[in-house]
């Protein structure tokens, strides 16, 4: 399997620390939050790894280079404009599978999480269909995303809501109609959810959305202080 760093986000709500740093390259306990992906990436068995990038792309592709000091292979997809997450990965697909090929994982850049990777590395989600990692609402977004039913369906009625952690495995066929552009990825999910082609599971161990220079900081002194673990 192969997977995705998102990572062409403008990093708005990160400012004034993303005004000359994309957010990916922001250091957390001396690392880039991106690296730890790699890091744990290679560690699951994934070496082939897409990074879609817009905003001070170059400063990614310079930090990071080919993967190859992290064990990986890394090639890029650059976005004149962000493409929103549904298009930027639409437009990564020739990297990431040929049609009928297996499906893909992808992480958001802007999250830390010790949630164990390489068992959904050997996930096969439907056709069409996805995989998604949910974890508990968060202060910050109470009222969750999506319903993870008691079969492992995900739904969009129902169940116990609850917040779409930005780890996922998804299908080539998700993005079959879909041109090239700047879409949203949730609408795709929606209607794949509709027909029965989304499962998930909870998230196990750690998990943080780093939106914000607060959350950012709350992080590094978790990670220097040690009390992050990781899921067993």
């Amino acid at each position: 399997m192969k997977a995705m760093i998102l990572a062409a986000g403008l990093g708005t709500r990160m400012r004034p620390l993303t005004l000359h740093t994309p957010k990916p390259l922001l250091k957390v306990a001396g690392k880039c939050l991106i690296e730890y992906h790699i890091e744990r990436l290679v560690a699951a068995g994934i070496n082939d790894i897409v990074i879609n990038h817009a905003w001070l792309g170059e400063q990614i592709e310079a930090a990071l280079g080919d993967g190859r000091r992290y064990g990986a292979r890394i090639v890029y997809s650059p976005e004149s404009e962000p493409l929103e997450t549904g298009g930027g990965i639409r437009q990564a697909l020739p990297l990431l599978c040929s049609e009928g090929e297996p499906a893909f994982m992808v992480l958001n850049g802007d999250l830390f999480s010790t949630h164990p990777l390489a068992p959904l590395s050997h996930l096969a989600p439907p056709p069409g269909g996805a995989h998604l990692v949910l974890t508990d609402n968060p202060e910050w977004h109470p009222e969750g995303d999506f319903a993870l039913e008691v079969d492992g369906r995900v739904t969009s009625s129902g169940g116990d809501w609850l917040t779409f952690s930005g780890i996922s495995v998804l299908t080539p066929g998700l993005f079959a109609d879909r041109d090239e552009g700047a879409f949203a990825l949730a609408p795709l999910l929606r209607e794949a959810m509709a027909a029965g082609r989304v499962c998930g599971e909870r998230l196990q161990g750690y998990w943080q959305d780093v939106g914000t220079p607060e959350r950012l900081q709350a992080l590094d002194r978790a990670l220097r202080n040690g009390t992050i673990m990781e899921a067993s």
